[in-house]
């Protein structure tokens, strides 16, 4: 969705990158009697994901069996989950995140909505044909039936990837949308949440931008305020993901680590799951914002939070240069 320049964490090899080299490396680090940790997060924070599937591959051929295979014998825990994230192919790694959040007793709403929210019409489209691949089952219908009320409305259109992406901005249209949304929340009683489901699904980033700016001045209140008293649950959580996310995703995303790690005991899949799909794209962005918007450095805090050779690897993920 966003524009700006982005900078991620975990870059490629560049003309060095030498596949059989570094199958060689992982084999020798899990060789014999014990495991060599150190080398295997050096390796594979070391490799972006395209270099991490030639690596998987030439392993494969080479030694018989697949990286993923090797560290299930290993390894455990946080520190092998991490290491199989980052190990699945980028762009599977959506697909399966929805999965995993809707599987078993219970669907995971939140990360529902920190996925689909925050995925451009074309890797929107990508991660439906790729669930449909993987699990043989239409993403939609099982969103349709994990969740229910204005949490699924709002989750079914934006998973149609139809948000407008021409740069034309319509000053008429952004009143209307401006008048619209006072109307359907702060000027009535109850609220008109269609209203909210189809600007929110299918404006531009830029409009929208516009938009929260225009009722800001108008109505001396920020839509998240009004989002805040407007609706409850869920639906608050999504509408609120949508428009933090559009209004500044480094902040969008540093909010989510901090709530991932505060309170008691720390939600590692979610830590996990954010830090793997951000890390080639705007994961240094976060860390920036993260230290901007809690004064701590975001590897401090997840040194903070985790330990032994699971902390190792997400500190060095988050901070790479």
């Amino acid at each position: 969705m966003a524009a700006s320049y982005r900078q991620g964490t975990v870059k490629a090899c560049g003309p060095d990158f030498n596949p059989e080299s570094a199958a060689q490396a992982f084999h020798k680090a899990m060789k014999g009697l014990g495991t060599d940790e150190k080398a295997i997060i050096n390796l594979l924070s070391g490799h972006c994901n395209s270099e991490r599937q030639e690596i998987n591959a030439i392993s494969k051929s080479c030694f018989g069996a697949n990286l993923e295979d090797k560290l299930k014998g290993e390894l455990g825990g946080h520190f092998l989950e991490l290491c199989l994230c980052l190990l699945m192919p980028s762009c599977q790694f959506d697909a399966w995140c929805l999965h995993q959040a809707m599987k078993g007793i219970g669907t995971k709403e939140i990360r529902l909505i920190e996925v689909i929210s925050t995925k451009s019409n074309s890797e929107m489209a990508t991660i439906k044909t790729e669930y449909k691949n993987i699990y043989g089952r239409d993403l939609e219908g099982d969103i349709v039936s994990e969740t229910s009320g204005h949490l699924r409305n709002i989750l079914v259109s934006l998973i149609q990837g139809r948000r407008d992406e021409e740069c034309y901005l319509n000053s008429d249209v952004m009143k209307q949308d401006v008048k619209d949304l006072f109307e359907a929340g702060e000027n009535m009683l109850g609220t008109d949440e269609s209203v909210f489901n189809k600007v929110l699904a299918l404006r531009s980033v830029g409009h929208l931008q516009e938009v929260f700016k225009i009722y800001r001045q108008q109505h001396q209140q920020d839509l998240e305020a009004v989002i805040a008293s407007e609706t409850s649950g869920d639906t608050k959580e999504a509408y609120l993901a949508i428009v933090k996310y559009i209004k500044d995703p480094a902040a969008y995303f540093a909010e989510c680590l901090h709530k991932s790690m505060a309170g008691i005991g720390t939600r590692d899949e979610r830590l996990i799951q954010i830090v793997v799909d951000r890390s080639e794209l705007d994961l240094k962005d976060i860390a920036e914002k993260y230290m901007e918007m809690y004064k701590k450095a975001l590897p401090t805090a997840i040194a903070d939070d985790t330990s032994g050779d699971y902390r190792k690897l997400l500190v060095r993920l988050t901070n790479l240069n």
